[in-house]
């Protein structure tokens, strides 16, 4: 209990910068990245199926969530999650908790570098303090807008955001049990201070965000109390008007939901992966993908925007001695006080500071190394797919790289797959040299699946190597899956030996074959087609006939 309190304290200390930088890199005011933090964080740590997860903001949604803010506001954004959370529930619910088994390395890769390179473009504005009112919508255009401001560039907020990441570059090497964002925040934010009493301006906290009072007036920063329950689509939309409820809306949402659910299934269960390899403990997929749905569904109504699990976050809750979800919910309580207590002083957060925070996660979220290992030694294939994510997802977005390459991924597997069976006539073989084959059969072996991408290849290379024998032997050892477009090829093949007077049988079919077979109620042709549950049985049957 009191290790979980105390890794509970240090991840609780970590998550409240990264928090507020990870909503207000989603586009919305940082106290809605604490709500998310500290209600999600406790939901989920309760009702999931990982003991050590930490859930809350995370650095790949920014990607998703910025353009739904940017669109529809935080009434938009909030309904987007719910969506999404009852995506996640469904899942849960059809046991699709292995989904990430499904996904492969070089597409996981490939969106998670995308997403660091946009997150990192994001951050360009703030960690220089260049004076751009609004960034584009696609990626070229940020880069083109970027370059036009970069004489603007603010040496004071530029100096203040290189501090804050030098000493969360130094910071480990000190070897203390303190994690890095702390000492790089408080530093950032003294140089801020110093900078702003000597007339200097270093945007912070706040300067660019405030809130209403009860009374109708404005305090800066974040609101020191509680979130109260809202509807979700009763929240102002980007036009500051209440968002409403629609048909038209929700259809619109609808593809940014599943995109949300998609990633924060993915996420969360890539995470609980990572635990258990690091604990040699094992996780409830379908239980995380419910946790994770519960606490989306719930966080909206409190202002909380997506959350999932934090891979960093988690990893840190471990290696702070975490024992059980105690841990996270006490992350959540700490990060729920410092709400209460402490707003006031995150005011003084500098935006250059914060931006060199995400600078850092885009970085470790990247997995730069596991990259450049990826492009040195996988095959041409998987770098196609890697690179074909990676772009898809900084030009376009995430949802349209994930899919493109699974899709690609899939269709260059089967290709392979394709590729490997194979045909081979061992009539001469030494094994067959004593088995006494009539002089007018021919025995041809196939080796390999006989799927939809392979049958109509093998079965055509075998129809010309046979061309001149009237009978043919089958042998099938090697064929352990026959699809439909296997079973249609064979099919065809053996309406061409009956066409053809050609005798065939069809020898030592595996369970799956032979199954599916039996469901396609194929049967034995007298004097066309026999089957045998052996070579040597389909040689003596030929040398009866």
């Amino acid at each position: 209990m009191l290790r979980d309190v105390l890794a509970g304290l240090t991840v609780g200390i970590i998550a409240i910068p990264l928090s507020m930088a990870l909503a207000i890199a989603s586009g919305v005011p940082p106290q809605y990245g604490l709500y998310t933090a500290f209600i999600a964080g406790f939901l989920i740590a309760l009702t999931g199926g990982s003991r050590f997860s930490i859930s809350g903001p995370t650095a790949a949604f920014v990607v998703i969530l910025y353009p739904i803010a940017q669109e529809y506001g935080l009434g938009g954004l909030l309904v987007a999650t719910l969506m999404s959370g009852v995506m996640l529930v469904l899942m849960a619910a059809m046991r699709l908790g292995r989904l990430i088994e499904y996904i492969p390395e070089p597409v996981t890769l490939g969106f998670t570098g995308g997403i660091a390179v946009v997150i990192a473009t994001l951050q360009v504005k703030d960690f220089f303090g260049l004076a751009l009112a609004s960034m584009p919508e696609h990626f070229w255009d940020k880069l083109a807008a970027l370059a036009e401001a970069l004489p603007s560039l603010d040496p004071a907020s530029t100096t203040v955001a290189a501090v804050t990441l030098a000493t969360m570059l130094i910071w480990p090497r000190l070897k203390t049990p303190i994690p890095p964002h702390l000492p790089a925040v408080i530093i950032g934010s003294l140089i801020a201070l110093w900078f702003n009493a000597d007339s200097a301006v270093v945007d912070t906290i706040g300067s660019r965000f405030s809130y209403l009072l009860p009374d109708g007036s404005s305090g800066a920063g974040i609101p020191p109390f509680l979130p109260e329950f809202a509807l979700p689509w009763t929240q102002p939309g980007a036009d500051g008007v209440v968002l409403g409820l629609s048909w038209d809306m929700v259809r619109e949402l609808l593809p940014s939901a599943f995109a949300i659910a998609m990633l924060g299934a993915i996420e969360s269960l890539l995470c609980a992966v990572v635990l258990d390899g690091m604990t040699g403990k094992r996780h409830s997929a379908n239980s995380e993908l419910m946790g994770q749905g519960i606490g989306n569904i719930v966080t909206p109504f409190f202002g909380g925007i997506t959350a999932t699990a934090a891979i960093a976050r988690s990893a840190a809750n471990f290696r702070a001695g975490a024992e059980s979800p105690i841990a996270a919910m006490v992350h959540a309580g700490v990060v729920l006080l410092a709400l209460v207590s402490l707003a006031g002083v995150l005011a003084y957060l500098p935006m250059p500071a914060m931006a060199a925070l995400l600078v850092m996660v885009a970085w470790n979220m990247s997995e730069a190394p596991k990259s450049l290992h990826l492009l040195k030694v996988a095959p041409r294939r998987d770098i196609l797919v890697f690179l074909t994510c990676f772009s898809l997802t900084v030009m376009m977005d995430m949802v349209i790289a994930i899919t493109t390459g699974v899709l690609l991924a899939a269709i260059l597997f089967m290709q392979e797959m394709a590729q490997m069976t194979k045909v081979t006539d061992i009539t001469d073989s030494k094994r067959i040299a004593n088995a006494h084959v009539p002089d007018n059969w021919r025995i041809f072996k196939i080796n390999g699946p006989l799927f939809f991408a392979a049958a109509d290849r093998v079965f055509g290379e075998l129809a010309a190597l046979s061309a001149d024998d009237r009978n043919i032997i089958l042998y099938m050892d090697g064929v352990t899956i026959l699809d439909a477009g296997g079973l249609a090829a064979l099919n065809k093949l053996i309406a061409t030996c009956r066409e053809d007077g050609t005798r065939i049988v069809i020898a030592d079919l595996q369970f799956q074959p032979l199954r599916t077979l039996a469901r396609a109620g194929v049967k034995p042709i007298e004097g066309v087609s026999d089957f045998a549950p052996s070579l040597d049985q389909a040689l003596a049957l030929v040398r009866q006939m």
